[in-house]
């Protein structure tokens, strides 16, 4: 026989993946009252917008004619915790298998239960590609960053950022006007950055470039300043810069293995769902990136829309006598109630 305490174990939904998506879907669960916990493998919410490109202008938000990522981010920070589910960072999903009441769901963390889950896990894990030098793993986290989470942290200082990309630039013009001065490290002459992402750089009186150079070593000063040792491609010289953080941003590696051994039905490496957004699986739904539907675009607009979708249904699954109101008016009405 299964006891209330039995069931008061359990979350109503579950979210994994703390992006856009993920973070509506939570938003939406609440507005039903649902009891609700996202967990996500980063040390922040925001996914892929706050960990790849923060400061890019984006055009395919809906109501938005321009956002940046980080204004996306933090918009939508602050509507997720207005309706305050459970928030666990730092935390991998590695299983979850069925039970009386609905999943067990290991992490690297814990173990925890829910009545159903929404998978917006979108390209599955990814963590930064890290510097390949010995001595980096003492200054991670200190003066070595490959994550920014508050940028006002930087004010005042000599940052330098590693890469030629879209997101480091992004973060150059990000911090410029906050930062005494940025210095660009790049082991090519030529960046892969937007054109006119570089001309705005090149038009900051504090932001300087050094190219070709790779960083080879660094190490604390006496002033507490950060010794990094670079090489010019291509020649045995090298010159030692001193800066107060280094942030590098050489992209990411992403693998979906552990999404694809959870026994879901998959096409081209997503989980495969019907228009209700469930899987294979009775009582797992997903949405966003990781969702694959014929002639699905992969836009955060996509996504948002299947959230809704999500969990009505998979509220309707663990609450089948329940009517769910689809409303915002009727939902806050009953929220607030």
């Amino acid at each position: 026989m299964i006891s209330m305490a039995d069931t008061d174990n359990y979350y109503d939904l579950t979210i994994i993946g703390g992006g856009p998506v993920g973070m509506f879907a939570a938003t939406y669960a609440r507005m039903h009252m649902a009891k609700t916990q996202i967990i996500e493998s980063l040390d922040t919410l925001g996914g892929q917008v706050s960990a790849l490109f923060p400061a890019k202008t984006l055009y395919d938000i809906p109501a938005y004619y321009q956002t940046t990522g980080k204004e996306l981010i933090e918009n939508l920070t602050e509507q997720t915790t207005a309706f305050k589910p459970d928030v666990f960072l730092g935390e991998t999903v590695t299983s979850f298998s069925q039970t009386e009441l609905g999943f067990e769901i290991k992490t690297t963390k814990r173990t925890t239960y829910s009545k159903a889950i929404i998978l917006a896990c979108g390209i599955g894990s990814f963590e930064p590609r890290k510097l390949r030098v010995a001595s980096a793993a003492q200054f991670e986290g200190t003066k070595l960053h490959y994550f920014i989470t508050d940028p006002s942290i930087f004010a005042g200082h000599d940052i330098a950022v590693a890469g030629g990309g879209d997101s480091a630039i992004d973060w150059a013009l990000e911090l410029a006007p906050i930062a005494k001065s940025v210095t660009v490290i790049h082991r090519r002459d030529k960046f892969r950055a937007l054109e006119s992402s570089m001309t705005k750089l090149e038009q900051q009186d504090n932001v300087s470039l050094l190219t070709p150079y790779t960083i080879k070593d660094f190490a604390q000063t006496s002033t507490d300043k950060l010794a990094v040792t670079l090489q010019k491609s291509r020649e045995t010289t090298q010159e030692v810069c001193d800066f107060d953080d280094l942030i590098v941003n050489y992209g990411f590696t992403s693998s979906n293995n552990l999404i694809e051994s959870w026994g879901l039905e998959m096409e081209r490496h997503e989980i495969k769902v019907s228009e209700k957004q469930a899987t294979s699986m009775p009582g797992v739904y997903a949405i966003g990136d990781t969702a694959y539907k014929e002639g699905r675009p992969a836009l955060i607009a996509s996504g948002m829309g299947e959230a809704p979708t999500a969990v009505n249904n998979a509220l309707l699954y663990v609450y089948p006598d329940r009517r769910q109101p689809a409303h915002s008016t009727e939902l806050m009405l009953k929220y607030k109630q």
